[in-house]
């Protein structure tokens, strides 16, 4: 008897033991690139998904920024120490997929998670439309945002301008620009009429904006892009503006980079700037701390020129593809967590990024957010109504980091007077189709 009950201890113990493995939950990484208070709001997505799934630990990391991330996404890989989600900029798209390393999550979904209850279609077409590549979904839209023109209210009626219609056209842009610059008895300008951080994303948009393309194939999206085209007029003819107003002293130029036209936009010596949708919030509440009206608009387009309207920028989420089938069915049920109405309305309300599903929307307007935040509404109005076209879908380039880059020394050159608009995008293509020379060589 004594032999018997020891036995059934030990089996007892075991099955215990083996119950206990048994309900380890299953731990995905997910890497981001969302610092400060929007990496926080991350981190309450995590919490609130892990508080609500006892089977899946999901363990997120900032991983520094897009750059940093795609960098140590692709080492990872090689090291065999990938994480299962990983948050990649809209410009990285081609790369990853290029990489071999992802699984695009439409099959994610359907094929290994085999959840055929979730509906596709319920993505606000202008976002999704950007990360459908060859008939279907790859990535996750995530962080979303597109840039809209900021602009001071009291400024305008101080200069006698109608704080109610914006500039519609550079000429406008120019016009206003000049009413809204103030200099002291000195001659020095004491407030900018308009301000522009030297970011090569600006330069993308303005080209959309003017139904333009800009590379060849569709943008990359037909076959892959093996032409650039910065040297035509729609992005000299911004570049163009960009030098004039500069040379005027009716633009302030901060220099490459976000934080110098921020910085004076808020300050107040800019009265106008042209910025990420993502900042909504955050300039309405300075906004409302400085006293004074903060107006939002439509990105400016050239006189007779049809509008195209904006590209989806921010970022997606990328499903990496060498995982077990429990660590990827685990992965997506976050992905789709994420795009539940709650999270999407939760992000929203507390980053200034779109909402990337229509019930989400929907919510808002039903609740009067929009009619209370008229600014938000702007932004989406601009996103909604741009042109469905391969112009506003979004170019596909293998080398889009280091595109910018050039981009971005263009401009440079044109502002230091070393190069005309013209020479520097001239210059500017035939660097950018060298490069997509030697990225396209490793694919042939």
């Amino acid at each position: 008897m004594r032999k018997f009950s020891f036995l059934m201890v030990i089996v007892f113990v075991f099955l215990l033991t083996f119950s206990a493995v048994a309900q380890e939950p299953v731990t995905i990484e997910f890497w981001h690139a969302m610092g400060g208070f929007n990496g926080e709001i991350v981190n309450t997505l995590v919490e609130r998904f892990n508080e609500s799934h006892d089977n899946i630990q999901v363990e997120a990391q900032n991983t520094g920024s897009y750059n940093d991330t795609l960098t140590k996404t692709q080492a990872a890989v090689q090291s065999g120490s990938a994480p299962h989600i990983v948050q990649i900029y809209e410009i990285g798209t081609q790369v990853m997929l290029d990489s071999g390393i992802i699984i695009p999550v439409e099959e994610l979904g359907r094929e290994v998670a085999q959840d055929n209850n979730f509906d596709w279609g319920k993505f606000l077409i202008p976002v999704s439309n950007y990360y459908n590549v060859n008939g279907q979904l790859n990535s996750m839209p995530f962080n979303s945002s597109t840039p809209i023109l900021y602009y001071n209210k009291d400024a305008f009626r101080e200069a006698g301008l109608d704080p109610n219609r914006p500039p519609q056209t550079f000429e406008e842009l120019k016009e206003y620009a000049r009413k809204l610059t103030i200099r002291g008895e000195d001659g020095n300008v004491e407030r900018y009429g308009f301000t522009l951080g030297i970011v090569g994303w600006f330069v993308e948009q303005m080209v959309a904006n003017q139904d333009a393309l800009l590379v060849n194939n569709e943008n990359g999206r037909s076959a892959r892009a093996t032409e650039s085209y910065l040297d035509q007029e729609p992005a000299v003819r911004f570049i163009r503006l960009w030098k004039e107003m500069v040379d005027e002293g009716i633009m302030l130029n901060p220099g490459r980079g976000w934080d110098g036209a921020k910085q004076a936009f808020l300050s107040g010596r800019a009265a106008m700037m042209i910025e990420s949708t993502a900042q909504v919030t955050n300039f309405t509440e300075n906004a409302k701390n400085d006293g004074y009206e903060l107006g939002t608009a439509f990105l400016p387009r050239p006189e007779g020129v049809d509008r195209g309207g904006v590209v989806i920028g921010g970022a997606s989420l990328w499903a990496v593809r060498d995982h077990p089938e429990e660590e990827l069915k685990a992965a997506w049920e976050f992905l789709s967590f994420l795009t539940e109405m709650e999270q999407q309305v939760y992000w929203f309300e507390n980053t200034g990024y779109f909402p990337v599903t229509k019930a989400a929307v929907e919510h808002e307007m039903n609740g009067q957010f929009f009619a209370k935040n008229p600014n938000h509404l702007t932004a989406f109005l601009q996103l909604l109504l741009s042109k469905r076209s391969p112009a506003t879908q979004g170019a596909l380039i293998g080398t889009f980091p280091e595109v910018r880059q050039i981009v971005e020394e263009a401009v440079e050159k044109t502002l230091q007077g070393d190069l005309t608009p013209q020479e520097a995008m001239d210059e500017a293509a035939a660097r950018v189709d060298r490069s997509l020379e030697q990225y396209n060589s490793l694919y042939e």
